[in-house]
């Protein structure tokens, strides 16, 4: 991994994240091909499960968000494909009878999407090697280290 703000602050940003509040079962390597559809793309399964362990689960949708839109439309819309998923997570808290408050999960993670999709960068940079990083991961870095 080549020097620089994500090497220097892998173990703070990782520390972040671990700290939130809420913590579920990450699925970590939330990307398009591990998820089946049904024909109406009303439901979803995932598959591939090589790592399943906690931690906060903005992870992995950082990971989906960038692997299915990609950073360029996440710089246009990340607000309301955010708002899209944790309206469906509240809905789906309240159909299961959870005692979990989704504005309180939302408060949690979602101010820690900078530093999930930051991490993931780092993660990038470590496992496939050095790569230019979009403009929009650049911003998102810079957000997750004030």
């Amino acid at each position: 991994m080549p020097c620089g703000p994500l090497k220097e602050h892998a173990d703070s940003l990782d520390q972040k994240l671990k700290k939130a509040r809420f913590q579920s079962l990450v699925h970590g390597d939330a990307k398009t091909p591990n998820f089946c559809w049904n024909s109406e793309k009303s439901a979803a399964a995932a598959v591939d499960f090589q790592y399943v362990g906690t931690g906060c689960g903005i992870r992995d949708v950082a990971l989906f968000l960038d692997r299915c839109l990609g950073p360029e439309i996440c710089d246009l819309s990340v607000e309301h494909w955010l708002d899209v998923y944790f309206d469906l997570l509240n809905q789906a808290l309240i159909r299961d009878g959870h005692t979990v408050s989704g504005k309180d999960l939302e408060d949690d993670w979602r101010p820690l999407y900078p530093v999930a999709w930051a991490d993931y960068c780092r993660f990038r940079q470590g496992w496939a090697g050095p790569s230019a990083l979009s403009s929009y991961s650049l911003k998102q870095i810079e957000r997750a280290l004030e």
